[in-house]
């Protein structure tokens, strides 16, 4: 069933409907591509690719700069494809991809909440991205405006979570830790 379908059927409450999923779409869809964008280019007060490479070589992700740029680039296309409702669940998949590599590497073993540099920011993302992939945009999208609501189902959502998995997956699995005790790549700040 098609978004739209789905929200006219709601009747009065599709506009509110909507409304929800526009506000959650733009909150979190710009906030990840910013985020992005301070890896990236270093704006919003960000580090920049140069000086975000090293840490993903702590990471155990070589060559840094260019994983860093990948998962720079994917949070930053993910969150505007969020926030401007396009391409159905792609951008809540990319997003679900970097947010699980992400918890793994920078966050696990600190503990839940992000006063200790916990999971709580990236489960967050992640839980929004896997509730706004199976809900679909909302009429308030482009997807609606362009006629590509077909872009979202239940089972392309679904294909796509699953994508966004297997890549975080394999993300992982391309790591190379730094060894214990050689003090390589590793961050004073």
């Amino acid at each position: 069933m098609q978004t739209a379908h789905f929200l006219e059927a709601s009747g009065p409450n599709a506009a509110a409907l909507s409304t929800g999923l526009l506000v959650a779409r733009l909150v979190f869809g710009l906030l990840m591509s910013a985020h992005g964008a301070q890896k990236l280019f270093g704006w919003f007060g960000g580090y920049g690719l140069n000086a975000t490479a090293p840490f993903f070589e702590q990471l155990g992700f070589r060559p840094g700069r260019a994983f860093a740029a990948l998962a720079s680039l994917a949070e930053l296309v993910a969150g505007l494809l969020i926030a401007l409702g396009l391409f159905g669940p792609v951008g809540p998949a990319l997003m679900l991809a970097v947010m699980i590599v992400a918890a793994v590497t920078a966050h696990w073993g600190k503990g839940l909440f992000a006063t200790t540099g916990g999971i709580e920011v990236p489960l967050l993302y992640s839980a929004v991205a896997v509730a706004l992939a199976l809900t679909g945009p909302g009429l308030f999208s482009l997807d609606t405006v362009l006629g590509l609501e077909t872009l979202w189902s239940p089972v392309f959502a679904t294909v796509a979570l699953a994508a966004g998995v297997i890549g975080a997956i394999g993300n992982l699995l391309a790591r190379r830790p730094v060894p214990s005790g050689s003090g390589a790549g590793l961050r004073t700040t």
